[in-house]
């Protein structure tokens, strides 16, 4: 008898091995759940935007490709839109890139100290700053300066350029700063230790080690002033046509879904090709989060290595 029952004992799952299991069943649901949530909301947006092409009959091309958006004559040209979202994000990365990455060499390599004192919370409190409070900034300062010194209505991609720079100048600056810190500090040492200066050592050596995850720092704050609705709403103009000029009232393809979204019908041609464009705002976002995955992987190659 108290053979059989130490048996038992023994054969049975302890109490410990019971929680690992249904830790493990819990994660597996967690991750099956969120994966089902980002897979129905791919095919409702794929769904809702490629009814345009398939129900509405609207030609691709003429979509992707057409300079003139009227919904009410029934022309619908993405192009102008889609040129205003890319000039709007390359521009403030151009800006923000350089500001972001000497915040990043001071806080991590010329002073420490003051740039965790100073320069840190300083950054930080510019990532607390709500969107719409960037928009109101943007049109109550940006604008009128806008209109004043390159004269126009005040209100265009140079606007927009200045107010999403500086939301996107705390990502930069703060992924490039984990990006100088995984450095090695061996790289450091040596290149010190072969004679170079402090400045060579950064330029040549620091800057030049952490140079992928300084392109991924850069291209997740792309990823950021490309999604940006609300902010650039307030100061681009919210005009469909082709950007000719930095100072002239342009749109984006957020502007446009912001403003419209609400004022269609939902099954209505109008209502689709608002679909459509929000469409081409998920696969850029899904080719900005592919090219951040391939940087990161050559990036982790290049430290093995």
């Amino acid at each position: 008898m108290k053979n059989s029952e130490l048996e038992k004992q023994l054969t049975s799952p302890s109490k410990n091995s019971r929680l690992e299991k249904l830790g493990k069943y819990m994660t597996f649901f967690c991750l099956g759940l969120i994966v089902f949530i980002v897979a129905m909301i791919l095919l409702f947006v794929a769904q809702k935007g490629l009814s345009t092409f398939f129900v509405n009959g609207v030609n691709p091309f003429e979509f992707l490709f057409g300079s003139k958006w009227e919904p009410s004559s029934g022309t619908f040209g993405a192009l102008p839109m889609i040129m205003g979202s890319f000039i709007v994000t390359i521009l403030s990365a151009l800006i923000a890139t350089p500001i972001a990455i000497g915040a990043a060499v001071f806080m991590t390599e010329v002073s420490p100290k003051y740039g965790a004192k100073i320069l840190q919370p300083a950054i930080e409190l510019l990532t607390g700053i709500p969107s719409v409070v960037y928009g109101f900034i943007g049109l109550q300062v940006i604008v009128p300066f806008t209109r004043s010194v390159f004269g126009g209505t005040g209100f265009g991609i140079l606007s927009g350029v200045c107010v999403l720079f500086v939301m996107i100048l705390p990502t930069v600056t703060f992924m490039t700063v984990d990006s100088l810190k995984a450095v090695p500090r061996h790289y450091k040492e040596a290149s010190l230790a072969m004679g170079a200066t402090r400045w060579q050592t950064i330029w040549r050596v620091i800057l030049n080690a952490a140079r992928p995850g300084i392109f991924t720092a850069v291209v997740f704050g792309m990823a950021r002033a490309f999604g940006e609705a609300l902010a650039i709403q307030m100061v681009v103009g919210n005009s469909a046509i082709l950007p000719t000029s930095l100072i002239e009232p342009a749109s984006t393809l957020t502007s446009v879904l912001t403003m419209g979204i609400g004022n269609t019908v939902m099954g209505t041609v109008q209502n689709n090709v608002l679909w459509s464009l929000a469409l081409v705002l998920l696969v850029m976002s899904l080719a900005f989060n592919t090219l951040i995955k391939f940087i990161t992987r050559e990036r982790k190659r290049n430290y093995e290595r």
